[in-house]
This record gives C-alpha cells, structure tokens and sequence, in this order.
C-alpha cells in the first residue's frame, strides 16, 4: 500500500514531538494541545507513552506538526 498521499509518512511521532517541542516549547504546546502532559512536568518520554495510548491527543499532535511545518522542513520564523 502506497503512502504517497501521506504527508507524515516516515515521521516519526518522537522527532515530531522534539521539533515541535524546540519551535513551540512545552508551555505554547500546553496552550494548544491541553493535555496534562504538556502542562505538568512534561517530558518527551511521557509524552510519547501517553500520545501512543491516546489516538485524539495523538491526531491533535500530528496535525500541529503539519500546520506548523507544512513542507516537512523545521526552521524558526
């Protein structure tokens, strides 16, 4: 099965954590996304074992991801 049309395809969901993490910081994350793992002692490896659990927080991830790095290349404004 073709993943052409699939702009995350390859992404893996720890490196959009960690990019989105260095553009946004946690406190910007938790404003968008308000999951308690963003807002409370937030950490990369918590919050890849809640997003992995929790397929809504993870959509929510992911279509940051795409709406903050649209050409899938990571740069700061």
């Amino acid at each position: 099965m073709s993943q052409a049309n699939n702009p995350l395809h390859g992404v893996k969901l720890a490196h959009m954590v960690e990019a989105l993490v260095e553009y946004w910081g946690w406190d910007q994350l938790a404003l968008r996304i308000p999951v308690r793992c963003f807002m409370f002692d937030p950490s990369v490896k918590s919050t890849l074992k809640f997003l992995r659990k929790t397929p809504w927080a993870r959509a929510k991830v992911e279509q940051l991801y795409l709406d903050t790095f649209p050409n899938g290349v990571e740069e700061k404004l």
